[in-house]
């Protein structure tokens, strides 16, 4: 029994088949690009993007966009990939934009004219960057790049070009409609009217934008890998034998049930990200969320047993991704040999609370631990003894 009185129960259990959950699968190997996506697709040094749409179409502006979960989730899930050199030019966004990057070395930069600030992300760090202002990135490694990128919210609003990007894009035949669209001449589609198309944002506009310090960005929009704060009690099964899970809270206000924790990116984003690790062999209980929530593998490989009965089960490899439905039951083990890393995307700004099995808070209790009435793990001799005699069993 979880004693946290705010928390609340779906009113049923989800239960997956096997079809249901291969749905809720995307794969590696299954994603598809959309090489065209944005206006600036054809210009040089822009021309090798890839953009991906895993949950949600995100600020796609290809009608052509192939989205591997079309099923809204409170949040966009999607990938830029980009050879080494290759640029995405400035533009803006209406809600969040976080990077997680997978691999690359790579330069966000910001400001009206992408000189305000610039910092270097690479393989496991994290960069969100504020909304209303513009933003580019590059890949400056020395091969392929690959960073997942969470959107805030179903409805983006899509995205803002920066007025040389509209001029430079028009030179190569690729035009924007009010609707967030793009249409390609040069591929035979007719150029829209002038009243069709997306207004070009003013200078004063873009002077009005907020400015960010690149001392301000790096403290309150980045997470690099090596300053994750670990906690090896995040999860009430975590001091079990054969568990053993840590969490590390990235960005808003996420699953971490150690009361000491807190999220080092904290302004609103309509979700939480969480970086969990999971040592081989280890595994996360049985629980489940009321909300809906992303599974990312970044390292090793993970097994899901799916359902509180007739258990169906899924393996989810480094660069795949699940997606699980709100109210179902999960547990979650490192296979393979190795240690497994995975990011946990969950839906809203809100502290999530997670529903665990009854046998789980059993063999806590018998390990001298609960969860307290505001939702943390606490040691059950320092709570009343109502909870015990609950937990009895």
């Amino acid at each position: 029994m979880t004693t946290a009185a705010t928390i609340e129960r779906p009113s049923d259990s989800v239960r997956l088949s096997q079809d249901d959950a291969s749905r809720r699968l995307v794969r590696r190997a299954d994603m598809v690009p959309e090489r065209v996506a944005f206006i600036d697709c054809k210009m040089p040094g822009s021309h090798l993007k890839e953009n991906y749409s895993l949950i949600g179409p995100g600020v796609t502006q290809s009608k052509e966009q192939k989205v591997s979960i079309p099923e809204p989730h409170g949040f966009s899930l999607g990938v830029a990939a980009m050879p080494a050199g290759i640029t995405n030019n400035l533009h803006l966004h209406y809600t969040a934009e976080v990077f997680m990057i997978y691999e690359g070395r790579w330069v966000f930069r910001w400001g009206p004219d992408g000189k305000e600030g610039e910092i270097v992300g690479e393989a496991g760090d994290v960069v969100s960057v504020p909304t209303w202002i513009f933003r580019g990135f590059s890949n400056v490694g020395d091969g392929d790049g690959w960073i997942f990128t969470a959107l805030g919210h179903d409805e983006t609003g899509g995205i803002i070009w920066h007025p040389d990007i509209i001029r430079v894009a028009a030179e190569h035949g690729l035009y924007l409609t009010k609707d967030n669209m793009m249409v390609d001449t040069a591929a035979g589609a007719p150029k829209p009217a002038d009243e069709d198309l997306m207004e070009v944002i003013d200078e004063a506009s873009i002077r009005s934008l907020r400015s960010y310090s690149v001392e301000e960005m790096a403290r309150d929009h980045v997470v690099k890998k090596a300053d994750r704060q670990w906690s090896a009690r995040g999860l009430l099964d975590s001091a079990l034998d054969g568990h053993g899970a840590q969490v590390a809270p990235v960005l808003g206000h996420g699953i971490s049930q150690d009361r000491d924790q807190l999220p080092p990116v904290r302004n609103p984003h309509g979700m939480s990200i969480d970086w969990v690790r999971i040592p081989a062999g280890g595994q996360v209980g049985r629980h489940r969320l009321r909300e809906k929530q992303a599974l990312i593998v970044f390292s090793g490989e993970v097994e899901l047993t799916l359902n509180a009965d007739d258990p169906v089960v899924v393996r989810v490899g480094a660069q795949d991704l699940f997606s699980f439905p709100e109210g179902s039951w999960r547990a979650i083990r490192a296979i393979g040999g190795t240690d497994a890393e995975f990011v946990l995307m969950t839906a809203g700004d809100h502290r999530k609370h997670i529903e665990w099995a009854s046998d789980v808070e059993r063999a806590a209790a018998r390990a001298g631990f609960a969860i307290d009435h505001d939702g943390y793990v606490a040691e059950l001799r320092l709570l009343p003894p109502s909870a015990g005699a609950a937990l009895a069993g």
